[in-house]
């Protein structure tokens, strides 16, 4: 039987493969506090903020570390205090004042199907946990790659999702199906790493090693035919109308 890799090999495998500049995150659900995880420390203006900690290390957090944030306790399902409830729904008649939220648009917002009490973030070469969803801080480039493994892998293309950015893990976790996130407006405020030109791509952790698989065999292929791409623009340009087997002998 084909043993399953550790994570630390796929995430270096991930970010050696894909050129990554930040660690894959690991994010998973539990029922209670893990023993032996350290419990966070301090507070954070949004959930999505735990995604640029978890960079430092592997933490467990609960619902009240997640209080300053009505919409990201919406989307993890987590138990709401009546202030985090009131500050949800301040926030929300905001969007609709501004129609960036709407009535209709609000059943369309994922919600993870389950209540969990604590969230585990952390490094996905650190994590001790099996994880739920991991997340990759991504650019266009590779997007492009990840994308072509989506489509191999399930048959169809990841929903390239808008706001609010943190609902792209439970449109992962619900459906079991990896999701691209162009962030959102609040993210890109409360994410040093979420730059312009930056996005979030997660996976299901259960797809995590074939999905790797794929992303390592559709990488190298891309590198070969970008140098045969190139190559064949360089001789069109030049005034040549190469076969596709001369580019490929060229080429060798």
């Amino acid at each position: 039987m084909k043993s399953m890799p550790s994570f630390a090999s796929l995430a270096q495998n991930l970010t050696e493969t894909l050129l990554l500049e930040r660690p894959p995150i690991a994010i998973c659900f539990a029922d209670a506090l893990p023993a032996g995880v350290k419990r966070f420390e301090g507070s954070v203006p949004a959930g999505c903020r735990f995604w640029q900690e978890a960079e430092k290390g592997v933490f467990a957090t609960e619902a009240r570390d997640h209080e300053l944030c009505g919409v990201g306790i919406f989307t993890h399902n987590l138990d709401a205090s009546p202030a985090a409830q009131k500050d949800l729904g301040d926030a929300l008649k905001v969007f609709a004042d501004l129609s960036y939220v709407r009535a209709q648009d609000l059943p369309l917002i994922p919600v993870l199907k389950n209540r969990p009490k604590a969230v585990i973030y952390g490094p996905l070469s650190q994590v001790p946990l099996a994880p739920d969803v991991v997340l990759l801080f991504v650019n266009a480039d590779q997007s492009l790659i990840l994308a072509e493994a989506s489509q191999q892998l399930e048959g169809g293309l990841p929903p390239a999702m808008g706001r609010p950015a943190c609902a792209v893990v439970p449109q992962a976790w619900n459906n079991n199906q990896t999701a691209l996130s162009l962030g959102c407006c609040g993210a890109r405020a409360y994410i040093d790493t979420l730059k312009p030109g930056v996005a979030l791509y997660s996976i299901p952790g259960n797809k995590l090693e074939p999905f790797t698989e794929r992303v390592t065999a559709l990488a190298e292929a891309n590198t070969v035919l970008t140098a045969f791409h190139t190559l064949r623009r360089k001789d069109v340009e030049a005034g040549k109308r190469p076969t596709v087997q001369e580019s490929l002998t060229a080429m060798s």
